[in-house]
């Protein structure tokens, strides 16, 4: 299983480097506004980005960190950007006795 998805599938606190911004298939000219705004905001192939907040309604739209700035996208405009997101493994709690703990 990939761990490349939409920008738009992440889950706040999610981080990752893009991979591809647009669809490169048939583009009709709002598709090629939105990648050519989506590149000027700094949404480039190689950048990281954190995603930091979901609105509350319908989690839209999103603000999440691009290197180091902060910006706010609709869910469908986050759409357009592929991420390979990082795997963050989940330490287990480690159990101390109370008297090696003193």
């Amino acid at each position: 299983m990939s761990d490349i998805f939409k920008l738009s599938q992440a889950r706040r606190g999610d981080r990752g480097v893009i991979v591809q911004v647009g669809d490169h298939g048939p583009a009709d000219e709002h598709a090629l506004e939105l990648e050519r705004r989506l590149l000027e905001l700094g949404f480039v192939e190689g950048a990281r980005v954190e995603l930091l907040h979901e609105g509350l309604f319908g989690r839209d739209p999103i603000a999440m960190k691009v290197d180091d700035m902060r910006v706010a996208l609709r869910r469908h405009e986050a759409a357009r950007l592929l991420v390979r997101f990082e795997i963050v493994a989940v330490a287990e709690p480690v159990f101390v006795p109370e008297e090696a703990a003193a």
